[in-house]
């Protein structure tokens, strides 16, 4: 027979308390918490339960303020103001872009970490840093094309990689983070550039996820904190179409018609 304890312990959680009149967040009273810390420190705190130190909380604060929005070229954006136009409500229109946050378009910051922990800890294992940068990106290459965090289609240089990857470097020279990441994606960024006139440069997955990984959080949270900081712009985006008055907007306007790639006359999908 299931008991009430029985129910209780199967929702059982850390992350918060709730009873009547009562709200904490691992054991910290809400009350205690509005007003003194941050929605950072407080994201921080709801994933690993405790507060972050100011310069932790700082470093944060710079990936996720990085990552809100890269305008309608971003796939997730796109998508969220054309949902926006059907109908569905702004909470849907955000599902939609949040939905669209991949392993190719804003959710490989978990594959960076994974990517750069494998060189870290092969160095720590001994290997030299450009020896076991060259094997790790070898056996990446065998199973895709692309190297997660490093390449953007429209950005020679990434605007958000000088002003991030210089705040870790200061962390590091502090002691607040190892800096193994960022040597590790430094180097990954001299391999890939190695021989090419065209830079490869770091993307906002591979930035972010350095500052993700040298904060300690473990490669899923990388796909999870961008997607907190990228609903910021999926919202604002949102919201900017549903004041524009357009509906079942597409993704191109009425006036272009998409190319038809089948023979001149013929119906098409008559081909089967």
């Amino acid at each position: 027979m299931t008991t009430v304890e029985d129910v209780a312990q199967w929702w059982g959680t850390s992350v918060s308390r709730m009873e009547p009149g009562v709200i904490e967040f691992r054991g910290r009273p809400v009350q205690e918490l509005i007003g003194s810390a941050s929605l950072v420190s407080v994201i921080w705190l709801l994933v690993r339960g405790s507060l972050p130190a100011p310069e932790e909380e700082k470093l944060l604060e710079a990936a996720l303020v990085a990552s809100v929005d890269h305008g309608p070229h971003a796939p997730s954006i796109a998508a969220a103001r054309m949902a926006a136009t059907c109908g569905v409500g702004l909470n849907t229109a955000m599902a939609t872009g949040v939905g669209m946050l991949g392993d190719s378009h804003g959710g490989a910051g978990e594959q960076v970490v994974q990517l750069l922990t494998e060189i870290r800890d092969a160095e720590h294992g001994g290997e030299d840093l450009d020896v076991a940068t060259a094997r790790v990106l070898s056996a990446w290459r065998i199973r895709s094309r692309y190297i997660p965090g490093f390449g953007h289609r429209f950005h020679p240089v990434d605007p958000r990689r000088d002003p991030l990857l210089t705040m870790t470097a200061e962390a590091a020279g502090k002691g607040v983070v190892t800096g193994d990441y960022l040597r590790a994606a430094l180097a990954v960024e001299k391999a890939l550039n190695q021989g090419r006139t065209r830079p490869v440069p770091m993307n906002i997955d591979g930035i972010t996820g350095v500052v993700y990984a040298e904060l300690g959080f473990a490669p899923p949270l990388a796909r999870g904190l961008f997607v907190l900081s990228r609903s910021i712009g999926i919202l604002a985006h949102a919201w900017e179409e549903t004041q524009q008055g357009r509906r079942n907007k597409g993704p191109m306007p009425p006036s272009i018609l998409p190319a038809y790639l089948g023979q001149a006359g013929e119906a098409p999908g008559a081909k089967i």
